[in-house]
């Protein structure tokens, strides 16, 4: 029991240390987002799924706007509505 026990807090301090790396974000995508929205309407918006974007993809396309075909993953990804998820 003890042994089970041990092995569940191993895996739940493995976990959250995993989901807080995840969600810091990179330096790589914080710059390349910053340059993808930084001339978006709703920056915000912009950045949050910018950043997820290139989190799942690792890869930003260059420019504000466009170029989707030098990032594959970033230009497919669709959202519920079959719309482009990243900006």
């Amino acid at each position: 029991m003890k042994l089970v026990f041990a092995a569940f807090l191993i895996c739940l301090v493995l976990s959250s240390s995993f989901v807080e790396t995840t969600m810091a974000g990179s330096a790589f995508c914080d710059s390349k987002c910053e340059v993808r929205c930084s001339k978006a309407g709703v920056k915000d918006r912009c950045l949050k799924y910018c950043k997820l974007c290139c989190n799942k993809c690792q890869c930003v396309p260059s420019g504000t706007y466009g170029h989707k075909d030098e990032c594959p993953c970033y230009r497919d990804l669709k959202n519920s509505k079959g719309q482009s998820k990243c900006p």
